[in-house]
């Protein structure tokens, strides 16, 4: 008995020491544009081009999302400056503005100052991040970061001297790249890797909830997972690849027919990307199956009164079926409904975002390569 009162108090303890990093759904910059009325005008300057965040070329990548919502908070340096940054199993860099930066979207957010960090050092290298619309420029520097309570020293991250135009509307200041080292730019460590090799989380694991409406309670766990969460098993399926976060994908179905990716097709799970993104023409049979029409900007519109006669959408993966109801790929606004099935994306690779990461809590745990989902509750 006494020996069962041992493992016990160990499980409670090792259940307390989990790093909760709560995010905030905060307004999207479509919303904030919406509500100046500029979001026409944006949205024709700067089209979106999902899959620029995934072109390799020695840059690292990220693309203009304008429906992104979560974020949390981290600081850096001695003592320390808060900043809001997006958390992005897409991207292996942590970058922030600094002020060194002059360009309009570093002017109405948080600017890193150096000069008021203790344990500042310059890095010797530049950092250019490309985007689909512009680019951010910067230098590479290491500083201490807390993230969710973990103290991370010597992370080297980027600080911006420039900002493409379109970062004005970003709610978060950066962001944190949480996908692996081999395609991070620089080949610089990523916060999760320092986490793991300086001994600071007690699972080489972190496992995503985000919240469907609610502001609060979404969080990335880091060294755990939350099981408040999620409910019934964890499906457990093995990375293809350890560059971003990616899976094999059997097929997508509606009503047990094949709609899109027939015959397989790599997918990545990415908190930083908003929508379920796909190759055109299989998003648009998905799009038609669900009866949305397309408009001029390719958003795919329906009928917000239809919502409870649509059909499921169920993604194979690995063999195992993850189903998404209308109630949770439809998103609702005063504007009206879209799908949230993005064209653009590439033959070689879908993007599992945030629609499909609502319904399904997802554990990546870094040193296994391996992708858990649980329905989420």
């Amino acid at each position: 008995m006494m020996k069962w009162l041992v493992v016990l108090s160990a499980l409670v303890a090792f259940s307390e020491c989990l790093h909760k990093m709560p995010l905030i759904k905060g307004k999207t910059a479509r919303q904030a544009l919406q509500e100046k009325g500029l979001w026409d005008e944006y949205r024709k300057k700067y089209p979106y081009t999902p899959m620029s965040k995934f072109i390799q070329s020695g840059t690292e990548g990220m693309t203009n999302d304008a429906d992104l919502s979560y974020y949390g908070v981290i600081s850096i340096g001695t003592p320390p400056q808060s900043f809001s940054v997006i958390f992005d199993t897409g991207s292996s860099n942590l970058w922030i503005p600094s002020v060194y930066c002059s360009s309009q979207a570093c002017q109405n957010h948080k600017k890193f100052n150096p000069q008021q960090s203790s344990t500042f050092k310059w890095g010797s290298q530049p950092l250019s991040i490309q985007y689909g619309t512009g680019s951010m420029t910067g230098r590479l520097a290491s500083d201490i970061v807390e993230v969710g309570g973990i103290t991370v020293s010597n992370q080297v991250f980027g600080i911006s001297q420039t900002e493409a135009p379109f970062m004005a509307h970003m709610v978060a200041d950066g962001i944190l790249g949480l996908a692996f080292q081999s395609i991070a730019s620089d080949d610089v460590v990523p916060v999760f890797d320092n986490m793991i090799n300086q001994g600071l989380v007690s699972q080489p694991l972190f496992s995503v909830y985000l919240s469907s409406h609610s502001e609060q309670g979404s969080e990335v766990v880091f060294g755990g997972v939350d099981s408040n969460h999620y409910t019934g098993q964890v499906t457990w399926i093995p990375l293809t690849s350890a560059t971003y976060w990616q899976i094999k994908m059997d097929s997508v179905t509606i009503n047990g027919q094949t709609v899109a990716c027939s015959g397989g097709c790599q997918a990545i799970i990415d908190t930083g990307t908003s929508l379920i993104v796909g190759p055109t023409s299989d998003i648009n049979n998905m799009n038609a199956w669900v009866g949305a029409s397309t408009n001029q900007y390719g958003e795919s519109i329906v009928n917000c009164q239809n919502i409870q006669n649509m059909p499921d959408v169920t993604f194979t993966l690995n063999g195992h079926a993850f189903t998404v109801p209308a109630s949770a790929y439809v998103s609702q606004s005063y504007y009206g409904c879209n799908t949230g099935f993005g064209q653009g994306g590439s033959d070689q690779l879908w993007i599992l975002g945030d629609v499909f990461i609502r319904e399904y809590y997802a554990i990546f745990n870094a040193q296994a390569q391996y992708i858990g989902l649980a329905k989420s509750v």
